[in-house]
This record gives C-alpha cells, sequence and structure tokens, in this order.
C-alpha cells in the first residue's frame, strides 16, 4: 500500500535521508571538511554607532534590532554570523533590503571593517592582516563584481578587462593576452575597443565578468550584479554565470535579494534578516523544510517539482530495499526524474552513491505536482 507523505511534514522531510551535513533551522553553515573551506566565517559582527564594540557580550546584544538602536543609538548591521564555504561552491546569501547581505560581503574583504568575529579565505585569517597584506589579498585572491558595473568610462573594453593586471605591474603584453583571453570566455569579441557608454547594460557587466576573472582569483564576490538589468538580460547573465562556473570552478558568493535567482545559481543559499542567519541549506532543502513561516513565506510561490530532488520525495519501503527495478540518484530534480518514474509502471528506487534511500513512484511525483497547482491556485 503506498505511503501517503506530505511535504509540509518537516520530519518526515528530514527523516528520509538528508545528506550528512545538511541542517535545517538555524546553523553555522559549516560543511564537512570545513577545515578546507575557501572562505570561512565565525561569530561575525558589524555594529553602527558610538561605543558598538560596547555592545557584544551583554545582554543588549540579544535585543532585536530597533529596540537595540532606541535604547543604545546603535545599529546592528550584521549579527553572530557563522558560516563556510567549500572550495568551487556557489554560496548565495539572500535576503530583502536591510537584512545586512551587502554589509556582509564587505566585512570578507574589510571593504567595512568588522566590530567582532573574523573571517579567513584560503586559511589566512583577513581581519588580521596588516594594510599592506590586505591589499594584496584585495588584488590576487578575491575579485568584486558589483551591481554598477565599475567600470572606468574613460577606457576601452580591453584596458577595463585588464586593469586589476596593470594595478598588479603585470607587462603590457601579457596584461593584453590575459584580457583578449577573458574578453573571449565571456562573448565579447570584437568590442575590444568599445567604451563602456556604448555598450547595452548586459555587456558592460559582462566586461565587469571579464575584469573580475582577469585576475584568477581563487574568490569571487558578486553584489547584487543584475539588479539593475532587464528580466531578459538578467536571466542570460544568470545563464553566463552558470557556464563560466562550470568552465573555470571559481568559488563564489553572490548577494541577491531575488529567490528565483539564488535557487538558480546557488549550491547552498544562506537566508538572512535583520543581519542574523535565518537558514543555511541546498535549494531544495530550503524549500521542503522552511526553518520559519519567514522562509515559508519566501519559498510558498516556488514550482517546487523544479528544486525538489527525488531526496525529499522518497520513502521508505516495507521489507527495506526491494532489490530491483530502475534506480535513480537522489539528487535528481523531480521535474527531471518525472518521465523516468512515469515510465516505470512501479516503484523507482532512489539511491545516495550506494546508499539506498527509499523508492519513488508516480503517485508520488503527482503528488508534488498537485501541491504545486494548488499553491498557485492559493
Amino acid at each position: 500500500m503506498t505511503q501517503t507523505r506530505t511535504y509540509d511534514d518537516q520530519n518526515d522531510g528530514q527523516k528520509d535521508g538528508q545528506k550528512d551535513g545538511q541542517r535545517g533551522g538555524r546553523n553555522d553553515g559549516a560543511p564537512d571538511g570545513a577545515g578546507e573551506s575557501a572562505l570561512s566565517v565565525r561569530d561575525l559582527w558589524k555594529i553602527f554607532g558610538a561605543r558598538a564594540d560596547k555592545v557584544i557580550g551583554t545582554p543588549d546584544a540579544d535585543l532585536p534590532r530597533k529596540q537595540l538602536q532606541a535604547k543604545t543609538g546603535c545599529v546592528a548591521a550584521v549579527k553572530d554570523v557563522s558560516f563556510d564555504v567549500r572550495p568551487g561552491e556557489v554560496f548565495v546569501v539572500m535576503g530583502l533590503s536591510g537584512s545586512g547581505k551587502s554589509t556582509l560581503v564587505r566585512l570578507l574583504t574589510r571593504l567595512i571593517e568588522p566590530t567582532a568575529g573574523t573571517v579567513t579565505i584560503g586559511g589566512e585569517d583577513v581581519t588580521k592582516a596588516d594594510a599592506g597584506r590586505l591589499r594584496d589579498l584585495r588584488r590576487h585572491h578575491v575579485a568584486m563584481v558589483f551591481q554598477h558595473f565599475g567600470l572606468l568610462p574613460h577606457r576601452t573594453v580591453m584596458d577595463n578587462v585588464g586593469f586589476g593586471l596593470e594595478v598588479r605591474g603585470v607587462a603590457k603584453g601579457e596584461r593584453r593576452a590575459r584580457a583578449q583571453e577573458m574578453v573571449d570566455l565571456v562573448g565579447l569579441a570584437g568590442n575590444e575597443g568599445s567604451f563602456p557608454d556604448q555598450l547595452s547594460g548586459g555587456m558592460q557587466q559582462r566586461v565587469g565578468l571579464a575584469r573580475a576573472l582577469a585576475v584568477d582569483p581563487t574568490l569571487m564576490m558578486f553584489d547584487e550584479p543584475f539588479s539593475a538589468l532587464d528580466p531578459l538580460i538578467r536571466r542570460d547573465m544568470q545563464n553566463e554565470v552558470i557556464r563560466l562556473h562550470h568552465e573555470v570552478g571559481k568559488t563564489m558568493v553572490f548577494i541577491t535579494h531575488d529567490l528565483q535567482e539564488a535557487l538558480k545559481l546557488g549550491d547552498r543559499i544562506l537566508i538572512m534578516r535583520d543581519g542574523e542567519i535565518v537558514q543555511i541549506g541546498e535549494p531544495a532543502e530550503i524549500v521542503a523544510s522552511p526553518a520559519d513561516d519567514y522562509v515559508r513565506d519566501f519559498v510558498s510561490d516556488v514550482p517546487r517539482s523544479h528544486v525538489l530532488t527525488l531526496r525529499y520525495v522518497c520513502r521508505r519501503p516495507d521489507g527495506g530495499d526491494p532489490g530491483e527495478g530502475p534506480a535513480l540518484q537522489a539528487d535528481e530534480v523531480v521535474r527531471d526524474a518525472a518521465r523516468q518514474v512515469l515510465a516505470a509502471h512501479g516503484p523507482v528506487r532512489v539511491y545516495d552513491g550506494e546508499d539506498f534511500l527509499g523508492i519513488v513512484d508516480d503517485e508520488d511525483i503527482l503528488r508534488v505536482v498537485v501541491a504545486e497547482e494548488e499553491a498557485v491556485g492559493s
């Protein structure tokens, strides 16, 4: 007999095979092997206001943002944030305006000085770096892509792309060769001699991407880079980031207020509210098991079949692994797996690597689709 399973049941959603290292709700975001993280953030605070450093460690630090401001005149923009980013991961920080996400990304390279906490990039504590070392880290290990492009208007595409290398003191021939390589990579060949005001918004952002990639950083940071673009261009640029990530494999921290963008780009997503972490998880985990009503409201309109994986749909059969029949991996998205499951005319086994998690059949797939349609109808 088919076992009914609802997707609002968080306990069931996590019981039958959440990945090791995944955690719903508030957590420190540390993946397995956190010692090998490309970026590690621990107990990070940014409080604006007089005597801000006196707030941490007192009962005032636990006050909601508005109450803290009313009592002390201080604003906690980032509040006790900890997480790790794996090498090669696209880690998305998402939140509404005022959530602290843009302040957070600036703290990572001390464009804004933290009030407390540590930031480690490639094993080096950025918060302890002196001015010279910090400048070196920014030039050689980290690249930023900004919302408003940040291009030099009096320089050509070629010169803008090679600007970071010029600052490093790289010889002109080598600099131009590298810039040409990046121009070709982002699809701007033929525009090398153009100036920024001769380019569309999407083309200007491609120049920004090429400039960031030209310095071969270990970590790329994106601060809402596509917010000012038209929807179609925005979608194209999201696809471009996905393509470039597949080609160059850079570790990326991406800031956005757009949940759909976060779900599309992120290997994992950190959701912020009032300077604090609300939840960290993979896209399917956040949609399947929102930490609270705030996150649940965010994901209410998400088409679940496009995000949920078989990990969150499968169920344990009576008697364990049936040992025969079709098999799929747990990270298959429901929409992509639907055709194979419906064609199987019976249960399909779901595995995490070689570990058996459960089975899924046509009723399980249809249940996701029906729940999706009901959410749209409501």
